[in-house]
């Protein structure tokens, strides 16, 4: 059995909010074992012995949307990709800690040549952007709501999906598994 983490775009934002318990059990009704939801934010952790990532996207997406009735894009990720995502450097120390939130956003697939562009364009006195593989680091040096930025933005101008969290919140999942695996 393989664990993962499943990032779920959009649970308990936008009026869509969803009970940890009642997520659990769409999971579990899947067929995914030692299911466990961390924050309530959409982040589902769970073994199962299918390795196609994008079968196990599809199928969640498929199963939620049914018992949900809104899309819920889901972006996978093994623990071992998640203790990358919270080692890699994609700024400076110094831009670190001038920032105020600093987030990881997942995405299906790498950005490409022209969608790094657009990324790049996003950046302002206050926003700051990298891309690493099928993550989008973004650093804001006062808050969030201070910035033009915004997922939605992202998404109408790259034409793709993405979920955001916090690396905190990252951080702390991986400190609570990594011990596990």
């Amino acid at each position: 059995m393989k664990k993962y983490i499943a990032f779920l775009r959009a649970i308990n934002v936008g009026g869509h909010n969803v009970k940890m318990d009642y997520l659990k059990s769409l999971f579990e009704e899947i067929g995914f074992s030692n299911v466990e939801t961390f924050i309530a934010s959409g982040n589902v952790i769970f073994e199962t012995s299918k390795k196609d990532r994008k079968k196990i996207e599809e199928e969640i997406e498929k199963h939620l949307f049914k018992s949900l009735g809104y899309e819920v894009v889901t972006f996978i990720r093994t623990f071992a990709e998640l203790e990358e995502v919270n080692k890699y450097q994609a700024f400076s120390k110094s831009k670190y800690e001038k920032a105020k939130a600093n987030c990881v956003g997942f995405i299906k697939n790498p950005l490409n040549k022209d969608s790094l562009k657009i990324l790049k364009n996003f950046t302002t006195e206050i926003d700051e952007f990298n891309s690493q593989k099928t993550e989008v680091y973004w650093i804001c040096e006062k808050g969030q709501s201070e910035s033009t930025f915004s997922g939605n933005l992202f998404e109408r101008k790259l034409k793709t999906k993405v979920t955001f969290r916090g690396v905190k919140t990252l951080q702390k999942l991986g400190n609570k598994y990594y011990k596990k695996m």
